[in-house]
């Protein structure tokens, strides 16, 4: 299968070359990038150096392939997407372009009208715990945001079960490596401003709780539903996601009962793991050892004081929180093996 990469410069572009070079169904035959037209990708992701002779090529020159991948920065997809869409008959976009249903969250979450709204519901939120059979059907798949995919992956089998307290709120913090703010530096991201620092860059309004919101099914049919209280923390790390999430039960359900509603949602899953251990520095999810693997590794602490649930879960967000989750709803979609170019295990120590 001929697969092509708009918007390979990026870090979630590189870490997507990298794991289909390694695809045993995949070649990948074009990648481009508009600034870097013409230099070898090594050049931009060095990891790649003598795994790939390819050029980064410009968007003007694409020609037609199986697959198209859109890396492209929020916002720029879905004003070219009638045109890119044309090379392909399945899209598999990265962006944040497509992944909510309602045309109306655009504005409030991202401050721009749509301008495809008619195309907002051909595309399937592509996270295969969730939506694996859609996605089994769909050639216009959306990948997740990093931070709302470690936040739904940790709360949907309290969601599923129908376990939560509607009229509580539930509060989501989530911290993130560096990566997660892309390639291009800035302020943010220079190093003697990040280096040490631990940043509350969005404590309300981060755009990734319409995600949450959307594929929990937060909202009651009369617009009412638990309040969903989202907040954003840099730290320093470059890679890693650890979302924590305090949650409260409508009924007084035991450490065992939780466990099976959370082995009932992800026993058959192949990248998501619950980590719970009595003792040891590795009893709850820690995004680290999670680097450069596409599992999410989730865990839960009852609170014996009242019915507090905190719920923890770990992803590295470059992974799961974008290519990897990118490759394994290639794989649901073409009917093949979910861990195919996917199996690294990760590293320990690192």
């Amino acid at each position: 299968m001929k697969a092509a990469i708009v918007g390979g410069a990026g870090y979630a572009g590189g870490e997507l070359l990298r794991l289909l070079l390694s695809h045993p169904e995949v070649e990948v035959t074009q990648v481009t990038s508009e600034r870097l037209g013409g230099k070898f990708i090594h050049s931009v992701h060095p990891h790649l150096r003598r795994r790939t002779d390819l050029k980064f090529q410009s968007r003007a020159s694409l020609l037609p392939v199986d697959v198209l991948f859109l890396a492209l920065p929020h916002g720029e997809t879905s004003k070219e997407i009638d045109r890119l869409q044309s090379f392909a008959p399945t899209i598999i976009d990265l962006s944040a372009d497509f992944r909510l249903r309602d045309r109306g969250q655009y504005p409030t979450w991202y401050g721009w009208e749509h301008p495809q709204p008619n195309l907002l519901a051909q595309f399937v939120y592509a996270l295969p715990e969730l939506h694996r059979e859609q996605i089994k059907t769909s050639d216009r798949l959306a990948i997740g945001g990093c931070l709302a995919t470690a936040a739904i992956l940790g709360l949907y089998p309290l969601t599923r079960a129908g376990v939560l307290d509607r009229s509580m709120p539930i509060v989501i913090e989530g911290k993130t490596g560096s990566s997660a703010g892309g390639a291009e530096s800035g302020p943010s991201s220079h190093h003697p401003h990040r280096s040490g620092e631990m940043r509350s860059f969005a404590p309300t309004a981060h755009r990734h709780t319409a995600e949450i919101i959307q594929e929990l099914c937060l909202t009651a049919p009369n617009g009412h539903g638990p309040n969903v209280a989202f907040s954003a923390t840099a730290v320093e790390a470059v890679r890693g996601i650890l979302v924590t999430a305090h949650v409260f039960l409508n009924e007084d359900l035991a450490e065992k009962d939780l466990w099976k509603i959370y082995r009932a949602a992800y026993a058959n899953e192949p990248f998501m793991r619950i980590v719970k251990e009595s003792q040891g520095i590795h009893r709850y999810p820690n995004p680290k050892i999670l680097s450069g693997t596409n599992y999410t590794d989730v865990g839960f602490e009852r609170d014996p004081h009242s019915r507090r649930v905190v719920v923890m879960s770990a992803l590295d967000n470059l992974m799961k929180g974008a290519a990897g989750q990118a490759v394994q709803a290639l794989n649901v979609r073409f009917g093949w093996d979910e861990r195919t170019g996917l199996d690294f295990s990760g590293l320990y120590p690192i």
